[in-house]
């Protein structure tokens, strides 16, 4: 596969521009005019941030992009799933009202937004993954595959697990349902938590399976010889009694967010921004931020996700650790995620997103001035 062309524009303006006029610069160079938007549903998937967390991308950046998509004809709408784990977006309520209180919405953005996976987190796509390893049919958000066109408006930073967050990343883990995450991040099956359980058996009325019964004390148990991981009793209860397991490697976890990305990537258009600024050590579903373990290094813009992310961290390995950041000691030829998250290998979702053919992580870069 030839290397293919990444964009990257750094962050000095001068007095003659400003930093939103050469987002659109660059992702207009990097031909985003190309796609055919006409009167097509173009999903810009991002992260709200989970409420507390100041590192999210700003909404003006988001508004750049989206007017650029309306500009060619597109009809845009931002999107993102709701959360595994118990937080402010965990259903669609919650999560429109992190939304708001971030600055994501129409008077901003210019925008709707539409939570993809629905209000509890069970309105999924089921996408068969032929190639896959690990993933044989992806739990995709019902909205995000209703699209006719896909950009992923990446904050990219680091990760506890998979090593950073990039397009890849905001793709596969971000657009895959409760259940799907469940899927990626997990090979067993939901428990009940006996004290939170009340007993109001919504969850086995999604049960199709028969999994679930009651005890003389009125609380929910599974059994995991009936239950096939569907997840969807995640999304039923109210009352987070249901958890779900946490039992694979890191490893794993990025093979298996690559082959959800290659599902939500597959047979329409899709392109990739990613803002390389405020690259906290951590997800920005963290209900906080740490200082960024480096400086601010700028915009990248590509067709290929996979390109766009070794660009990234390419880039982000050659910036010095940033003075009293959790890298501050790190050696200086460190790799500067790994530095951050020593369990985590990234290369590994990279790797394995090039042998599905999502992409090549051989690039040529090409500065925008």
């Amino acid at each position: 596969m030839n290397p293919a062309k990444v964009y990257y524009t750094d962050l000095h303006v001068g007095t003659t521009t400003n930093l939103l006029r050469k987002l659109e610069k660059l992702i207009r160079t990097a031909g985003i005019g190309t796609i055919d938007f006409s009167n097509r549903f173009t999903a810009l998937k991002l992260h709200f941030g989970e409420e507390g967390n100041l590192a999210y991308l700003r909404p003006n950046y988001v508004k750049v992009v989206a007017d650029v998509v309306r500009s060619l004809g597109g009809i845009p709408f931002l999107t993102d799933c709701n959360t595994l784990y118990v937080g402010s977006r965990k259903n669609a309520i919650d999560h429109l009202d992190v939304a708001a209180l971030h600055g994501f919405g129409p008077l901003t953005t210019g925008c709707q937004v539409i939570i993809a996976d629905g209000l509890k987190g069970t309105d999924e796509t089921l996408v068969p993954v032929p190639c896959g390893e690990y993933v044989k049919e992806a739990k995709i958000g019902h909205a995000v595959m209703d699209a006719d066109i896909i950009i992923s408006v990446n904050h990219f930073k680091g990760h506890e697990q998979t090593g950073f967050g990039g397009a890849l990343k905001n793709l596969g883990m971000g657009c895959g349902s409760r259940a799907g995450k469940m899927e990626q991040h997990a090979s067993g099956k939901p428990h009940v938590v006996g004290s939170l359980c009340t007993g109001c058996r919504a969850c086995t009325r999604q049960c199709a399976h028969d999994a679930i019964s009651y005890g003389g004390d009125g609380k929910a148990s599974i059994d995991h010889g009936k239950c096939v991981g569907c997840g969807r009793c995640l999304g039923a209860c109210n009352f987070d009694a249901i958890k779900p397991p946490s039992d694979h490697s890191c490893d794993i976890l990025c093979k298996k967010m690559a082959e959800y990305a290659w599902a939500v990537l597959e047979g329409r258009p899709h392109f990739h921004v990613s803002l390389v600024i405020d690259v906290s050590p951590n997800c920005d579903c963290h209900g906080e931020n740490d200082i960024p373990i480096i400086p601010d290094v700028g915009f990248f813009a590509s067709f290929d996700p996979v390109a766009l992310d070794q660009a990234c961290a390419d880039a982000c390995n050659k910036m010095p650790p940033v003075p009293g950041s959790v890298i501050q000691n790190c050696d200086p030829a460190a790799d500067r995620f790994t530095s951050a998250a020593p369990v985590t290998n990234w290369q590994v979702c990279l790797e394995h997103a090039e042998k599905l053919g999502i992409g090549t992580r051989s690039y040529e870069l090409v500065t925008v001035k």
